[in-house]
């Protein structure tokens, strides 16, 4: 039968960028026309079913855009989705990384509000509506991590890599801050993109940016409510 020995046709690299910087631009632009028509941060969002929900809904969403535009890919290439070249090495930088990056969001977020203006600091702890503030933290610290990591840090940094190491580092650093429509908030978003970036190109893993992405957004959320 013909074409039963011939090989798998590789996908156009050039086509799923231009798919991906569409998700990137639309994303980018819900997500600033969002925040400027709530100007006022909502401060109990993580204290909502609703926030929950909706979000879990907004991110299988782009979680299935993604998969589209990274069908036909390896996932081990497109996603990373491989062991790290060492786990020593990845654990040493995870910690090394997230303890940079904490400093630095600490240091910015009193200038620029990145947190307040999410509305993922809370005012302080209301024991009434625990489980909505379990439900918000799984969405927080487990499906955003997973989701916004196999965007940016997969495929997005997988299709751009075709340009350098620095060009993939830096243009999904760009990317993800760009997302996440707070004007205030792209320096702190641009140097956590970075960071993950980073890691991702020295590990050669998704599995550490994930980790590391969990534990910065955890850790956030536990520490806002001692705020």
């Amino acid at each position: 039968m013909d074409g039963v020995n011939e090989p798998r046709r590789r996908p156009s690299v050039q086509r799923r960028l231009v798919g991906w910087w569409a998700l990137v631009g639309t994303l980018s632009v819900l997500a600033f026309a969002a925040n400027a028509s709530n100007p006022e941060p909502v401060t109990d969002a993580l204290f909502r079913y609703e926030t929950a929900i909706v979000g879990a809904l907004f991110y299988l969403l782009v979680l299935g855009i993604t998969l589209v535009i990274a069908s036909g890919f390896d996932p081990r290439e497109s996603f990373a989705l491989r062991r790290p070249t060492s786990w020593g090495t990845a654990i040493g930088l995870s910690f090394a990384l997230l303890f940079v990056l904490l400093v630095v969001a600490t240091a910015l977020e009193p200038i620029f509000g990145a947190g307040e203006e999410q509305g993922l600091d809370p005012t302080g702890w209301d024991p009434d509506r625990a489980p909505q503030f379990v439900a918000n933290f799984i969405l927080t610290a487990g499906i955003a991590p997973v989701v916004e990591e196999l965007v940016f840090r997969g495929i997005g940094f997988f299709l751009l890599e075709q340009f350098g190491q620095a060009a993939a580092i830096f243009v999904t650093a760009i990317a993800f801050s760009l997302t996440h429509g707070i004007t205030e908030g792209i320096p702190v978003f641009f140097v956590i993109g970075v960071g993950l970036a980073f890691m991702r190109s020295r590990t050669k893993s998704i599995y550490p940016p994930v980790l590391m992405h969990a534990g910065f957004n955890g850790i956030g959320v536990i520490g806002g409510l001692f705020n």
